[in-house]
């Protein structure tokens, strides 16, 4: 069996499932889902950046109304419960977790103590931290010592 982690920010939709289920074919693939809620103030910001980069102003607008810290791990929470009944539902062994601290420390270790075979980063372009090579993936790529591979979501936060 092959074995994935996958590092999300929001619930998986019907498409990210298909999309990340097929990647292997008709292999068989366990999930370990590691969920980060949403960040701190610094994040807020690099989010609207990322917004006004799409031309998406009045969402750049509303990062102010998105939930954060405590108050984001009810949600957090919830979406990764929505996420591991869809990665059941389609046929997937899956576990997972909410991330509390360090998300790149949270996702070696869960390398070492799965012994997966690959890190699946899927989330929303983030093209500022993209562009300095700060993303999850980017900086995972130097860390767990197996294949990083780095997919878009299929919806908007």
């Amino acid at each position: 069996m092959f074995t994935s982690v996958l590092m999300i920010e929001k619930a998986l939709t019907s498409a990210d499932v298909e999309f990340v289920a097929t990647l292997h074919g008709d292999e068989e693939v366990s999930f370990h889902v590691l969920l980060q809620p949403r960040g701190d103030q610094a994040d807020r910001l690099l989010r609207a950046i990322d917004d006004v980069a799409l031309g998406e102003l009045d969402e750049a607008a509303r990062e102010r109304e998105t939930p954060e810290g405590e108050e984001a791990k009810g949600f957090g929470e919830r979406a990764l419960e929505v996420s591991l009944q869809a990665l059941n539902a389609a046929g997937h062994d899956a576990t997972g977790r909410l991330v509390e601290d360090h998300p790149l420390d949270a996702l070696k270790t869960l390398v070492e103590e799965t012994g997966a075979d690959e890190v699946i980063v899927l989330t929303d372009p983030h093209y500022v931290e993209e562009f300095f090579h700060r993303d999850w993936a980017s900086r995972a790529r130097h860390k767990v010592g197996v294949p990083v591979l780095k997919l878009f979501s299929h919806s908007k936060a």
